[in-house]
This record gives C-alpha cells, sequence and structure tokens, in this order.
C-alpha cells in the first residue's frame, strides 16, 4: 500500500511539473514559447527572439565611434513563457544580458541588465518602457557627464524577418539633445 501511494505521488508530483514548463525552452522549441496566461505584451519582444549575427559599436572615451564587435544576441522565452531573456557572446570576451518582465499593474516592461564587466556585487541597473507604434522604447533616469539631468533611452526598431536594429542613446530631459553612444545591428541567419 505504502508504494502504491508513493507512485501514486511521484506520478503527480512529475506530471504537475511537466505542465509547469510547457513554454520553456524544449528541443521541439529551442527558444520557449509564450504562455496564453502571460500579458498580451510578452509577444513584444517576438522579432527578436532566436539568435541574430550582430555587430555592435560604441563610444570611445573621446567621443569618437570605436572599432566594431562581432557578437550573437539570442533571445528566449524563460518562466515557463512568461518573461524574456536575451544573452550576448561578443568576439572582444565582453558578454551581457537581460532579464525582461511585463509588469501589468504598472503597464511596462522591466529590464535589468547584467554585464561580464561588472565587479564586486554592483546592484543590475534597469530600464522601464513599452512598445510605441514599431520600436520598443526603455528609459532609465541618467545624468550626463556634465551632470545634466536626462535619461538613457534603449530602442528597439527596423524590425523585419532579416534582423532589427537597436540603439543606446542619452537624452536630455526635454528631449531637445539626443547623443549615441551604442549601435547594434543584427542580421538573421
Amino acid at each position: 500500500m505504502k508504494t502504491q501511494i508513493i507512485s501514486m505521488l511521484f506520478a503527480c508530483i512529475s506530471f504537475s511539473c511537466f505542465g509547469q514548463y510547457d513554454y520553456a525552452p524544449s528541443k521541439e522549441f529551442p527558444f520557449g514559447r509564450p504562455n496564453p496566461k502571460a500579458p498580451e505584451q510578452i509577444k513584444d519582444y517576438e522579432p527578436m527572439i532566436g539568435t541574430c549575427q550582430c555587430k555592435s559599436t560604441s563610444r570611445a572615451p573621446d567621443g569618437t565611434w570605436a572599432e566594431e564587435v562581432d557578437m550573437a544576441w539570442t533571445f528566449q522565452y524563460i518562466m515557463n513563457g512568461l518573461g524574456v531573456q536575451d544573452f550576448t557572446l561578443k568576439s572582444d570576451g565582453t558578454h551581457s544580458g537581460s532579464i525582461r518582465q511585463y509588469d501589468a499593474d504598472s503597464a511596462k516592461w522591466f529590464v535589468h541588465y547584467y554585464t561580464s564587466r561588472a565587479t564586486g556585487t554592483v546592484p543590475l541597473s534597469y530600464w522601464t518602457g513599452n512598445l510605441e507604434e514599431d520600436k520598443i522604447v526603455l528609459y532609465k533616469p541618467q545624468k550626463s557627464p556634465q551632470g545634466l539631468e536626462g535619461f538613457s533611452r534603449l530602442t528597439f526598431y527596423d524590425f523585419s524577418k532579416d534582423g532589427y536594429k537597436w540603439v543606446g542613446e542619452w537624452i536630455d530631459a526635454n528631449n531637445t539633445i539626443v547623443y549615441a553612444f551604442w549601435k547594434i545591428e543584427c542580421k538573421r541567419g
């Protein structure tokens, strides 16, 4: 009798566990799938799901554009299709990524960024934002190096079946000064 109860308990636990991961990355769906119980906005990142080969260019300390860095950028559904994770593998050995969760109460994406350049126990930076027409736009309050109030703005745009683009910019509080500090262009296959 004890053995039957243990077997039934194990079967119930196993069955419920498998159901918890129906939308996670798998052999059949290597980048996962959006969970139908997730907010509709989970599909905002659909054009980026998968892996693209990208060219990343950032500003050098003197303000000029540094040399391009090759990178692979992968987006996948995580947390059983309730969130999105991205990660990069860069030819210069610097790697980074983000965990992206949509909060229905605030009607915003919260994007937490991490990088291999971080040292110690630095708290994760985060941006908030939404899909605006045909772009995903995210903001984080940030002063300029000169001390001006403003924002770091990250924008995904120019989506197509062939890829997408991304730009990181600093903008002043009045949105009159826009200074690009990082650009990425991604191609599929």
